[in-house]
């Protein structure tokens, strides 16, 4: 018979965490979601949304956890990213921090600290404050990841509006990616594609001249990737 009891172990082991980049995008600016920490170490500095794993709950349940107390955001893409796990990261104890990031329409959520979070608020990417731990690194990794999956799959749509102009879109890859796009390239790869429903509907309260408005079809992407057909840009 399997003995199920719990067993103590003889060794020291690193305490678990996780913790969340989230993406916001607002034309011109790549955004990143921080909190102002209330507690020590670095109390009054901002860092990542996140905390520690508890013991019955999976990685993914502790990150969307942390997230919504920290920050009251809730219901967004968020994939697993990649491990930290240096040393000296956590001056308290050994800490591994399983690291995720999460893409944000940033007009559907409005966001407020709480828990240990002293403050929430959202910095572009390129003037980022001081940060926590090894904090930096992680959005660094966060941006190369994004950047690259952004590429093959159509994730950049989670971070725009529902109903978006083509310029909208290219301005959101020329932000991400950092290099500047060529309009008619750019606009014959999507249009291509066949995944995206163009609408009855103009821009509204523009300067400029109304641009015509799309809508990012999900099951028309799903059935071409079933198909073979892949998602290049």
């Amino acid at each position: 018979m399997q003995d199920t009891k719990r067993h103590a172990y003889a060794h020291a082991r690193p305490a678990l965490a996780v913790d969340c980049v989230v993406f916001g995008f607002d034309e011109d600016q790549l955004r990143v979601l921080l909190i102002q920490r209330d507690l020590p170490p670095f109390a009054g500095g901002w860092a990542l949304p996140g905390g520690f794993v508890r013991i019955d709950e999976t990685l993914d349940e502790a990150a969307r956890r942390e997230l919504h107390e920290e920050t009251g955001v809730d219901r967004v893409y968020l994939e697993q990213l990649y491990t930290f796990g240096g040393v000296d990261r956590d001056p308290r104890e050994r800490v591994v921090s399983v690291a995720y990031y999460a893409l944000v329409k940033l007009s559907s959520h409005q966001v407020a600290a709480a828990t240990d979070a002293r403050d929430a608020a959202w910095f572009a990417l390129d003037d980022l404050p001081p940060l926590a731990f090894d904090h930096a690194d992680i959005i660094e990794t966060a941006h190369r990841r994004l950047q690259g999956k952004l590429r093959y799959e159509p994730i950049g749509f989670e971070l725009l509006p529902r109903k978006f102009a083509l310029s909208q879109l290219q301005r959101l890859y020329e932000v991400v990616l950092e290099q500047p796009l060529d309009k008619r390239n750019f606009r014959k790869k999507v249009l291509s594609m066949d995944i995206l429903d163009e609408l009855d509907e103009v821009q509204k309260d523009v300067a400029h001249r109304a641009a015509r408005l799309y809508r990012f079809d999900e099951r028309r992407y799903r059935r071409a990737k079933k198909a073979g057909q892949e998602f290049q840009l």
